[in-house]
């Protein structure tokens, strides 16, 4: 695996035909190797969309997207599928397969079209696996996971690129509370090793624990970034999320932590 991984991102914007509004515009960020980042915002201020820019899904019509000096426009699909591993917020394979099948998908942009698994290729299939949590569920098919099970086969089919940049859109969601902090101490780990793992999440709690970097969108453009310090203010999100609330300080954990206000009249905040 490569360690030149830099992920930058300088002025992009992003619009679909039809809408009149760019879903992106002007959006500006590093994601470096070592660390997380977290890209963070309410429903519709593009998150989602940056992440399609980087599939080469999503129509580009102004900025670039370069990892280390290359820029990605010039990459074909499986070169990007070399270099940066992605879980999509959503999908469903066309068929169903059993889990070591559908984990041994990561490993197609390495191989030839007719290229047998190597050595290396079933090592890297069983560790991401065991690392994703799913090794026991290796025989079954996908259509028989439950929805936390299905987001961490997936997630194990992305560690089995063996690409420096890792991008996950909503990976806790379905969740239950132990296997969302595994999923969160898992890419916490795999950025230490030197990978650069960029997240997108509404779990701002938890980022703020675990993100050494923030980006805050809002309508398409970018509404603070910096350290969880930086990016977790009371007077700010309240103004990107339109809700009362306030930013304290986990007791436990030492941590920033949003905690929602109740908005109805007479009710207890």
């Amino acid at each position: 695996m490569s360690t030149n991984g830099t992920l930058t991102v300088r002025d992009l914007a992003v619009q679909y035909a039809g809408q009149s509004r760019r879903a992106l515009d002007g959006v500006s960020l590093v994601a470096a190797p070592g660390q997380l980042t977290a890209i963070v915002g309410p429903n519709g201020s593009g998150k989602s969309s940056l992440v399609r820019s980087l599939l080469g899904l999503a129509p580009v019509v102004q900025g670039t997207i370069t990892l280390g000096a290359m820029p990605m426009a010039q990459w074909n699909a499986r070169e990007r599928a070399r270099h940066i591993a992605v879980v999509p917020q959503r999908e469903e394979p066309a068929v169903p397969l059993p889990v070591a099948e559908f984990v041994a998908l990561g490993r197609h942009p390495h191989r030839s079209a007719f290229g047998a698994l190597g050595v290396t290729d079933k090592r890297l299939i069983d560790e991401a696996m065991h690392r994703a949590g799913v090794s026991e569920a290796a025989a079954r098919r996908t259509d028989q996971l439950s929805g936390g099970e299905w987001q961490r086969v997936r997630v194990a089919r992305a560690l089995a690129q063996d690409a420096p940049v890792l991008v996950l859109d909503e990976p806790t969601a379905f969740l239950d509370v132990a296997h969302e902090m595994a999923v969160f101490e898992l890419l916490d780990a795999l950025a230490r090793e030197g990978r650069t793992v960029l997240l997108v999440s509404h779990q701002l709690n938890l980022v703020a624990r675990f993100a050494a970097h923030l980006v805050l969108l809002h309508q398409g453009h970018v509404a603070a970034a910096g350290t969880a310090a930086d990016v977790m203010r009371g007077e700010l999100l309240e103004r990107v999320y339109e809700w009362p609330l306030v930013v304290t300080r986990d007791a436990a954990v030492g941590a920033l932590a949003l905690l929602p206000l109740r908005r109805q009249s007479g009710g207890t905040p």
